[in-house]
């Protein structure tokens, strides 16, 4: 403590000799006080002092406060007073007004007496473990002190309550109090804990932050709550920023979905107070940091995802589109929209069908560029607008079609009724204001990257720059404002734009250097002396000329690439053209651009640099540099290498391409195999039920023999002629109904024959197909068919048995009825006799009926012996059948052994391929060894190709 005693001599207006000497009585009472009111009333002395005398009173009764908090803690009353000494003593936000030169002082006084604090560790871990007392008194002063101490020495003071048991876990209760002092002023210290502490910050996240803290929100009114939402929204960005797990954590547990209502801002004539607007726009700002281009690809593309799904996207849309909003939150929800929409094609898409609610509509798009390119729009604004427009177009090819077909001549609207995409950025490329020339040169180089095929349609774009005069292209124009020496800020984002529309693209080059002024146009500009605010246009020309050499394809004679390297060495100099080159990346507002994607300057002055195109110059300010070194025979050998490299990717996509057909000529044969086996198990079954059938066609012969036998016995004992005149209409009804089953039965021969037809059409067409893969490969569905329909014919002749058998059933029951019939006639017969003459008679006459029936019965036994043949017949034919199925059997293993053999020839394929590799990679290095960059794209290509081979590969094994 000398020093601070030191700090106290030399202060000029110090306190009274007396004052000194009453602070040092009362810490001579509180130390050595046996009665606890007398330590009581001396604590709440030196608390009315240590405001006036905080210098004082630290020096003399810090130990003795703290020695109180120690011993005294049964008395939450002198706990409480010496809680707020010691929070007079460091915290500096009730200071008086003090002069300027003290300011500073008294600042340095805190931190001191927070050091002289922490140096035990234990006196922060007493402080946690008071914490824990439920009484006001004690709680509220010592939540404030330990706020007071992270704000002084926040770091060390984190790295003591992390070390510490439970101490994180005792500070989140604060949230859960049910007093809103100690709650709020919990916020305050959760968010001096938590900020640049990631391990605290994943603690607190999984203490259940985030629940309360958006219970707290959704409590306090949402964004029309008061300034505790607005702490609570300050307290989760820290738990949320440049934190991946927790972000993670948040968007796991549903949090996201319950940002929604946060958004929903009701009627525009509500009012806009000052906090709603804060409130708002920290919730803003925390939805980008869920959507950060720098947070990890994946996590943001996932939090995208669940703000589309669960409406927040579209509630933003809501908010962009509605009237009475104030400019600030206008343009804060542009730059969220942007980065929710980023590089994600669902919610591009969906921006992209968002109306604004006017007459007629109009696209959001069409509406936000309207604004750009509106030089009375603030610059904020615009610079929102101009990052929204890019975020849309961020690997977004479909929507740089889009763009581009709105300047194309078969799209734009003849009416004028309507204005387009298109149209307002070539207006705001030709207009009079350098900023809107600025925006819309890079807006449009952002629908034209990396997408050579809008590159190419761009050049089919026409303008009538007066009446009278002939049209001209785009891309002439361009050039033309180039020549005519505007404004600095025009000239560097119509180069801009030329840079990327030329790069990686041949086509566009050719065109470019068709026009026979281009090319003197940029040499002169190089090669001038000019001042420094020209350097950057030289820079530029310079790297739109080094892309015209780079990617030409020497269509152009008089524009080959070692006829421009000519024209470089003899009017600028290659020296002199690298050190013009080099002065894109040596600007001062270069690296600030390359920072981050957003377009953030804090004037229109300097809005020089598109994040995007720094990208590009990186990428090829050195190739550049080694395409203008290199002499016409290194030119020569790489494009012979190239051109190899080209044949030998042609060969291997071929085998690629031959590769996948045959993949799909396999599952084809395998969908056939699969096919045939069901059916095959179909066939058995359906024969299996046949069989059974016929059995059970058998067993009720039998079974009707017999019975027919007894009938015989039952007609042969009863000589009734009554009786007899009863039974021939039965048998004359059976004899019908005999016919009626041959008739059957010759249908069912017919319908075998034709089977067997079938059948034979089907072995001849299994024979060729072994013969030939490619006849088998067209013959099997032809065969599956024909299987099919004797499938079907096997079905119908199982419905045609089931018919007969029930017709034998019912002559059963039928015969069955006619011998109860003879048995009650029989029991009736009288037994007197008459006479002897007239039983003579009757007994003649009943035997010669007798005869005549014994003769229709075995006429009957006849037909039902022939009955069975048939029936023994068909089952010989279902054998057949089944010897028919076992050669389709063996027809199908001959095809699983042909399809072995074409996973050997895959096999020989994939090493053809692998050769091929060895091959392309002798010929990277070659071309190493020549000094031409070997692209990590195209090296990522051939990876990416060697996988689809190697799952290829895979695939064959699986087969």
């Amino acid at each position: 403590m000398n020093f601070l005693r030191g700090v106290m001599g030399g202060q000029s207006a110090g306190p009274q000799h007396t004052e000194a000497e009453t602070i040092q009585k009362l810490c001579d009472r509180v130390a050595s006080s046996t009665l606890l009111d007398d330590r009581r009333n001396a604590v709440r002395a030196l608390k009315s002092l240590s405001k006036k005398y905080r210098l004082e009173v630290g020096i003399q009764a810090m130990e003795h406060l703290i020695h109180v908090l120690q011993t005294d803690r049964s008395d939450s009353e002198i706990i409480g007073y010496a809680l707020d000494t010691l929070y007079n003593i460091i915290s500096n936000d009730e200071e008086e007004e003090v002069e300027e030169n003290s300011t500073r002082q008294s600042e340095d006084l805190g931190s001191q007496f927070t050091e002289i604090f922490i140096k035990q560790p234990e006196n922060v871990t007493l402080l946690l473990s008071l914490l824990e007392e439920f009484d006001f008194h004690v709680r509220w002063p010592g939540v404030k002190l330990l706020t007071s101490l992270l704000k002084q020495l926040g770091p060390q003071v984190q790295q003591i309550i992390l070390v510490s048991p439970m101490g994180v876990s005792r500070l989140m209760d604060l949230l859960a109090d049910s007093r809103e002092v100690i709650r709020n002023d919990g916020v305050l210290l959760l968010q001096a804990l938590t900020r640049s502490n990631g391990a605290i910050q994943k603690i607190v996240a999984f203490e259940n932050a985030f629940e309360r803290l958006l219970d707290i929100i959704t409590e306090e009114g949402n964004s029309d709550g008061g300034i505790v939402v607005e702490d609570c929204l300050i307290l989760l960005q820290n738990l949320l920023k440049n934190n991946n797990s927790n972000q993670n954590f948040f968007k796991e547990g549903s949090y996201i979905q319950r940002m929604k209502p946060w958004f929903e801002v009701g009627d525009e004539n509500s009012g806009w107070s000052a906090q709603k607007v804060t409130n708002l726009h920290l919730m803003l700002q925390l939805v980008r940091v869920l959507v950060s281009p720098t947070n990890p690809p994946g996590a943001t593309s996932s939090c995208q995802k669940a703000m589309f799904q669960c409406g927040l996207l579209q509630q933003l849309c809501t908010i962009l589109m509605a009237t009475g909003i104030p400019a600030d939150i206008l343009t804060e929800t542009i730059n969220t929209v942007s980065e929710v929409i980023r590089g994600c094609q669902v919610n591009q898409d969906y921006f992209a069908s968002v109306n604004a609610p006017s007459n007629p509509p109009r696209p959001a798009i069409v509406v936000l560029l309207m604004s750009m390119v509106n030089e009375r729009q603030p610059f904020v604004l615009r610079c929102a607008v101009l990052y929204c427009f890019q975020c849309f177009l961020y690997k977004n090819q479909k929507g740089q079609g889009e763009i581009v077909s709105t300047l194309l001549p078969s799209t734009i609207d003849a009416t004028g009724n309507s204005v387009s995409a298109g149209q307002l950025l070539c207006g705001g490329l030709f207009s009079t204001d350098s900023l809107s020339n600025w925006c819309a040169a890079v807006a449009l180089a952002h629908a034209l990257q990396e997408n050579a095929t809008q590159k190419e349609q761009l050049l089919r774009v026409q303008l009538a720059t007066s009446i009278g005069n002939p049209p001209v292209s785009l891309l002439q124009q361009c050039t033309n404002i180039l020549s005519q020496g505007s404004k600095i800020q025009t000239r560097v984002g119509l180069l801009m734009l030329l840079c990327t529309w030329l790069s990686n693209c041949p086509i566009v080059v050719t065109h470019f250097l068709h026009n026979s002024a281009n090319v003197p146009f940029l040499t002169g500009q190089i090669a001038e002396n000019l001042g420094e605010e020209e350097q950057l246009v030289q820079g530029l020309c310079a790297l739109l000329l080094g892309i015209s050499i780079y990617f030409n394809d020497n269509s152009l004679e008089n524009y080959m690439k070692e006829k421009l390297k000519q024209l470089i060495e003899k009017r600028i100099g290659k020296e002199n053209f690298i050190e013009k080159l080099g002065f894109i990346s040596k600007h001062e507002l270069y690296s600030r651009a390359s920072q981050k994607p957003q377009p953030s300057f804090p004037s229109p002055e300097h809005m020089i640099f598109d994040h995007e195109f720094t990208k590009l110059v990186k990428e090829l300010e050195g190739v550049i540099t080694k395409a203008i070194y290199k002499s016409s025979e290194e030119d020569k050998k790489e494009e012979e290498v190239k051109k190899t490299l080209e044949q030998h990717d042609n060969i291997v996509t071929h085998y690629k391409n031959m590769i996948r057909e045959q993949d799909l000529q396999l599952e084809e044969l395998k969908q056939q195999v699969s096919t045939l086996k069901c059916q095959n198990e179909q066939l058995q079954t359906a024969v299996t039920q046949q069989v059974s059938q016929i059995q059970q066609h058998k067993d009720q012969y039998n079974l009707l023999k017999v019975q027919l036998g007894k009938d015989s016995h039952h007609q042969g004992s009863h000589s009734d002629g009554a009786q007899m005149n009863g039974i021939q209409p039965e048998i004359s009804r059976l004899r019908e109904e005999i016919e009626e089953l041959k008739s059957y039965q010759e249908l069912l021969q017919s319908q075998l024959a034709e089977k067997d037809s079938l059948i034979e059409n089907l072995k001849s067409s299994q024979t060729s197909s072994v013969m030939n893969e490619q006849t088998s490969a067209t013959a099997l569905p032809r065969d599956s068919e024909q299987v099919a329909e004797l499938q079907q014919e096997l079905a119908t002749l199982k419905s045609q048995l089931n018919l007969q058998s029930l017709e034998i059933t019912r002559l059963q029951a039928e015969k069955q009825e006619l011998l109860q019939k003879t048995e009650a006639l029989a029991k009736s017969v009288p037994v007197q006799g008459e006479g002897e003459n007239v039983a003579a008679a009757k007994t003649t006459d009943v035997e010669g009926r007798l005869s005549a029936l014994l003769q229709e019965t075995r006429e009957l036994k006849n037909e039902i012996k022939a009955l069975s043949e048939e029936r023994t017949a068909i089952k010989e034919q279902l054998d057949t059948s089944n010897s028919t199925i076992a050669i389709l059997q063996n027809e199908k293993e001959k095809l699983d052994l042909e399809i072995a053999d074409s996973k050997k020839e895959q096999d020989d394929l994939l090493v053809l391929l692998a050769d091929q590799d060895q091959k392309i990679l002798s010929l990277k290095s070659k071309l190493k060894d020549l000094g031409h960059p070997v692209e990590e794209e195209d090296e990522s290509g051939d990876q990416e190709d060697e996988d689809d081979e190697n799952e290829d590969g895979d695939r064959d094994q699986d087969i």
